[in-house]
């Protein structure tokens, strides 16, 4: 099996324009990971792709550069008392099965199609997924913002399957919340699942965690974190074995993003629970669009379609700079709020003893 997949996949050349592009890709996913507690790969894999980097390739080194960002990340977030051990390390276990499943699933589609089939798929599945969680999100956010007061109230669905008394009941202590552990399995197996497919977990995962399991979504989007390292980590490993890492890729983006990271994590503790939401719908939406735009590149080469190569060009084009307008947008949300919270701090002033 090791020989068909290394056989059929370029990877690409860098030159300093791919270096620097891959550089901020990697701050802004890093920024975006550490405020939301994804993975980042909705942002990076698809910046990877609009590249040229094939999509196993992309999805792989993500998931490579994903595990040591996730440690530092829920490192960083557990010390602000918002990583729920337990919960983060029992789901990154059932999560690493899902692993296991969605990367022998993407293994049988490049066999079958090649890359181009590849990145039509993992193009696919982010507009599918981005599309419904992303409206889900942001929704949901619309109407944390306009009820009345701070008060967290638990998602209806998460509220039921908590009555629920079906051995074994786990209680989370962070979390603050008591749930079977058997209505954790599927969140989690999806998590892991997403994320050996399209190297994204955190957005079926964080969601799952607040409107399923009823985690907030700082607690939510913290233990994440430590669900991405246990994948990170096994998934690596297995993509490592097949060739499809590519290592220069990795080490730019992580360059980039443990930066990122730690800046983003700081904004958590400034900012409203529904803000989170906001930019994680936000960013999701508009790279649903961006991806949406490079499938019919996908389609051609597949001859499903024959549409001409100047539209095909132009959509292409115009992918990338929905793609960079989706990475600006996100980290000029999270700077805004982070700056604009610490401004507002420092205003207040200081008691006068005496």
């Amino acid at each position: 099996m090791h020989g068909p997949v290394t056989e059929v996949l370029q990877f690409i050349d860098l030159t300093t324009y791919t270096v620097v592009f891959l550089f901020i890709v990697g701050f802004i996913g890093g920024l975006v990971s550490g405020f939301i507690g994804s993975g980042g790969a909705f942002v990076l894999t698809p910046g990877m792709m609009s590249l040229g980097v094939p999509g196993t390739v992309a999805v792989a080194s993500n998931m490579c550069h994903k595990f040591p960002k996730a440690l530092v990340g829920a490192i960083k977030r557990y010390k602000y008392g918002q990583v729920d051990i337990k919960l983060g390390l029992i789901m990154g276990v059932f999560a690493e099965i899902g692993v296991q499943v969605g990367i022998m699933i993407q293994r049988h589609i490049l066999e079958k199609f090649g890359p181009a089939g590849s990145n039509l798929y993992v193009s696919f599945i982010f507009v599918l997924v981005l599309v419904i969680v992303g409206g889900y999100v942001m929704r949901d956010a619309i109407k944390m913002k306009s009820a009345v007061g701070d008060a967290v109230v638990t998602p209806p669905i998460a509220k039921r399957l908590q009555k629920i008394e079906l051995w074994p009941m786990l209680t989370f202590k962070t979390a603050n919340l008591r749930i079977s552990m058997w209505f954790l399995i599927p969140v989690a197996l999806a998590t892991g699942m997403l994320a050996a497919t399209i190297a994204v977990g955190g957005f079926i995962g964080v969601p799952g965690l607040m409107y399923i399991i009823g985690a907030t979504s700082i607690v939510a989007s913290a233990s994440e974190l430590v669900i991405a390292f246990v994948m990170g980590l096994g998934g690596t490993l297995i993509w490592a074995y097949y060739g499809t890492v590519d290592i220069r890729l990795v080490m730019i983006i992580l360059a980039g993003s443990l930066f990122g990271v730690q800046l983003g994590a700081i904004g958590t503790t400034y900012v409203k629970d529904y803000m989170i939401k906001y930019v994680m719908a936000t960013i999701m939406l508009i790279v649903a669009v961006s991806r949406f735009l490079a499938i019919p590149k996908y389609l051609n080469q597949l001859n499903v379609t024959s549409l001409s190569e100047g539209i095909v060009k132009i959509m292409t084009q115009t992918s990338f700079y929905v793609m960079c307008f989706a990475l600006l947008v996100g980290a000029g949300i999270i700077l805004f709020n982070l700056f604009k919270a610490r401004s507002l701090e420092k205003a207040i002033p200081v008691p006068v003893r005496g």
